[in-house]
C-alpha cells in the first residue's frame, strides 16, 4: 500500500525524510518518540532519540519532539499510553497536538527491548483515534530480522509511514527507503533531493536479495525456527544465574543478553571478540550484549556462536 522514496544512503535520512514528510502533511511540528529510543545521528533524528550521550554530540538544543515511555518502562504499573493520553486530552498539558509519533517494534541501539504487539495496537489505535500519523522505524528491525519482512507484521498493523536500510540492499551497500501512504505523497518536485538518494549497484543487489528471499516464506520460517535454537539457548545459559542480574529477551534473531552488574555485558564482548565471535554491547549503559547473527547463518554457524558466547560469559564471571 505504500508510495516508494529513495531519500539518501543511510538509516537517519529515511527517518529525516519521515519526520519532514509528517510536519508538511499534518502542518505541525512536534513528534513523539519513546524513551531509549534510536533513530540516528542527523539532528532530526538526534531529536527523537533517547540516548543523552548521543544526543550531546548534536551542540544544539534539540526540539519540536516529546519523549513517551516505551513498552515495560514503567515495569507494567501502570495502563498503556495513560500518560500520553492524559496530555492529549489536556489543553493545559503544554504538549502540542503531534504531527506524528515515531517508533521501533524492537528498540535494538536501546538495548533489545521488545515491544508487545498488543501494546503495538494499542499505539496504533491511539494513532488513529488522536489524528497522529504513525511512523515505525524498521531499519534495524526490518527485511526479516524477527521474521516476517516488516517486524510490524506480526502485530496486524499498517503504519502510515515506514523507514528502512541496514539490510534493505541485501549486500552492506548504501540504501536507505521511506514508505507512506499514497495520500501522504504531498511532496513538490525536487523539494526533497539529494546526490546520492540512489546507488546503482545496490538497486541491483536489494533485487537480487528480494527476488531469492522474499519469493516464499522458507527465510521467514527458517529465522523463526532458528529464533527458538537462541532463545533455547540463552534459558540454559542463563538458568540459574537469575541472583547474578542475568537476564535475556528477543524475538527473531534480535537477542539481548542483560547484565546488572557494571562493565559485565562490555567484558563478555571482549573475551567474545578473543575468541572468534563479534558481538556489541547496547543499551543506555552498555548493560546489554547484542545478538544479530546473520539471517543466512547455518545450524552450525549458530551454535559455535552461542557457544563462544558461553565461554564468554562463564570467562568472565
Amino acid at each position: 500500500p505504500y508510495k516508494v522514496m529513495f531519500p539518501g544512503p543511510t538509516g537517519t535520512n529515511a527517518v529525516e525524510a519521515a519526520l519532514k514528510l509528517a510536519r508538511k502533511v499534518t502542518g505541525r511540528k512536534t513528534v513523539v518518540s519513546f524513551t531509549n529510543a534510536f533513530h540516528g545521528m542527523s539532528l532530526g533524528s538526534l531529536a527523537v532519540t533517547g540516548n543523552a550521550g548521543k544526543r550531546a554530540g548534536a551542540g544544539v538544543p534539540l526540539t519540536h519532539t516529546t519523549q513517551m515511555p516505551f513498552d515495560h518502562y514503567l515495569g507494567g504499573r501502570t495502563p498503556d499510553f495513560l500518560w500520553f493520553e492524559r496530555l492529549l486530552e489536556d489543553s493545559g498539558s503544554g504538549l502540542d497536538h503531534p504531527a506524528a509519533v515515531i517508533v521501533e517494534t524492537v528498540q535494538g541501539e536501546g538495548g533489545i527491548n521488545v515491544a508487545r504487539a498488543e501494546w503495538l495496537r494499542g499505539l496504533a489505535d491511539l494513532c488513529r483515534r488522536r489524528d497522529m500519523l504513525l511512523i515505525v522505524d524498521d531499519i534495524q528491525m526490518g527485511c526479516g530480522r524477527t521474521g516476517d519482512f516488516f517486524s510490524f507484521e506480526e502485530a496486524g498493523i499498517t503504519p502510515d509511514i515506514v523507514t528502512l536500510s541496514k539490510s534493505i540492499s541485501g549486500y552492506g551497500l548504501p540504501m536507505a527507503l521511506c514508505l507512506f501512504r499514497d495520500e501522504l505523497d504531498v511532496w513538490q518536485p525536487g523539494e526533497h533531493n539529494g546526490t546520492f538518494r540512489g546507488n546503482n549497484p545496490a538497486f541491483v543487489t536489494a533485487t537480487a536479495a528480494l527476488d531469492t528471499y522474499w519469493r516464499d516464506s522458507t527465510l521467514r520460517d527458517r529465522t523463526l525456527r532458528q529464533a527458538g535454537r537462541v532463545e533455547s539457548a540463552l534459558r540454559e545459559l542463563t538458568a540459574g544465574h537469575e541472583r547474578l542480574g542475568i537476564s535475556y529477551r528477543g524475538r527473531g534473531l534480535a537477542w539481548g543478553l542483560e547484565f546488572l552488574h557494571e562493565g559485565r555485558a562490555r567484558a563478555v564482548c571482549e573475551r567474545a571478540f578473543e575468541l572468534g565471535l563479534l558481538v556489541e554491547t547496547s543499551g543506555p549503559r552498555d548493560e546489554v550484549v547484542k545478538l544479530l547473527p546473520p539471517l543466512t547463518v547455518t545450524d552450525d554457524e549458530l551454535d559455535e556462536g552461542l557457544g563462544i558466547l558461553a565461554r564468554a560469559v562463564r570467562h568472565t564471571a
